[in-house]
């Protein structure tokens, strides 16, 4: 096959679809398919200005510069190659080869609900709304979808309008190995890294600030839980540095020294403090797929986390469940005794209840197997050409 993807420009300094991007494009690669990776180029978006300025620039790049020039490159590409949108959010870029073969990867819908008006938590302003209409209005002119979970199918499904081609599911492979290793020795490279003595264990959570990554709840579930139970646990939150509010619930902790952010850890110590956790604590109130899920069960980590989708279709029969809270009842302590007994309970897990658990968890993360998911894709981006009267190899 010969692969075009289209991935976000590195100026959004976005991380995760860029290396979604890569890892499927290098994967294609190694199946001996012809593969070339294409984004913007900067071009008013290095002109110094103000940052608010600079996002209206990078716009022009995206949605100005390069729909012309890709018009131009797009002559020298065969009928049958396949061209492959890393992310729904490049919708606007869909319409370019609308009637040539091709695929959008769809991860999840929050902000399209959110500016919909459909997640109450999280607001979105007038011109955040205008720009998730003009996403939307381009991936409906898509006919091939892959989504990474079935929540992110039906969400997919509902917003879309015209007739689909192909939609399917394929899971996230796991874009770094995860297994599980002695604790002990995982925990003294912990403490070593942090400067931390932890002899009762942690609880950790793993994700960054987003609003439905629930940080908050996180720090008011282990407050909760230290308030009912005389325990010497501490709480590590890695990932990104704490915002204002949550540095305020930390402060006003009478548990504070308990409380730990770890910032912007290296993909060693994130697979050594999965492997030393007492559990992951995981309350997130949406998510398309959920990687430290997944993540922590691959190394041997229990976790608990919401029973909605996909959280569960992630978790499946291996994770420990609370109920994901509206909003009117975050600060209700009925929600905080449920999720604070359930970190109780598998805190306190015999040794053999929690071997048990972390081989049920073991189990459930072989599914997300990244050579099968590329596998998966393959067969799929095949299927599409033929679709369009394209025979691949």
């Amino acid at each position: 096959m010969r692969i075009i993807f289209f991935s976000h420009p590195e100026f959004l300094k976005s991380t995760s679809m860029p290396r979604f991007a890569a890892m499927i494009a290098k994967g294609m690669e190694e199946r001996g398919h012809e593969v070339k990776l294409l984004t913007v180029e900067s071009f008013f978006f290095r002109n110094s200005a103000p940052q608010e300025i600079k996002k209206w620039l990078g716009y022009l790049d995206q949605y100005l510069v390069f729909p012309i020039t890709f018009q131009k490159l797009k002559r020298k590409y065969p009928q049958d190659t396949l061209f492959v949108f890393a992310d729904q959010a490049l919708g606007p870029w869909v319409p370019l080869v609308r009637k040539h073969p091709h695929v959008v990867h769809c991860h999840d819908f929050i902000a399209q609900k959110s500016a919909l008006g459909e997640i109450s938590w999280n607001k979105t302003s007038f011109s955040g709304k205008f720009y998730q209409a003009f996403i939307r209005k381009g991936y409906r002119k898509a006919s091939n979808f892959i989504s990474i979970s079935e929540k992110t199918r039906s969400d997919l499904h509902r917003f879309l309008k015209e007739k689909i081609g192909i939609s399917e599911v394929v899971y996230n492979g796991l874009n770094q190995k995860f297994s599980p290793d002695d604790s002990g020795k995982a925990l003294r490279f912990v403490e070593a890294k942090t400067g931390l003595t932890l002899p009762g264990g942690y609880v950790l959570h793993v994700g960054g600030n987003q609003f439905y990554k629930n940080r908050s709840g996180v720090l008011k579930i282990f407050n909760h839980y230290k308030e009912l139970n005389d325990s010497p646990v501490k709480l590590l939150m890695v990932g990104a540095a704490p915002t204002e509010k949550l540095q305020k619930i930390k402060a006003n902790s009478v548990f504070s020294k308990d409380i730990h952010f770890i910032i912007k850890p290296s993909d060693e110590f994130i697979r050594k403090v999965y492997q030393a956790a007492s559990v992951l604590l995981y309350p997130s109130l949406y998510e398309g797929f959920g990687w430290p899920i997944a993540e922590a069960m691959a190394s041997g980590c229990p976790v608990i986390t919401t029973r909605e989708a996909p959280m569960n279709e992630v978790g499946g029969n291996a994770a420990f469940y609370i109920s994901s809270p509206p909003e009117d009842i975050v600060e209700n302590n009925i929600w905080l005794q449920e999720s604070a007994n359930i970190l109780s309970t598998v805190i306190q897990l015999s040794n053999e209840e929690r071997k048990e658990v972390v081989e049920a968890g073991i189990a459930n993360a072989a599914r997300f197997d990244t050579k099968e998911a590329l596998d998966q894709i393959e067969v799929i981006y095949k299927k599409i050409l033929k679709t369009y009267g394209n025979e691949s190899s």
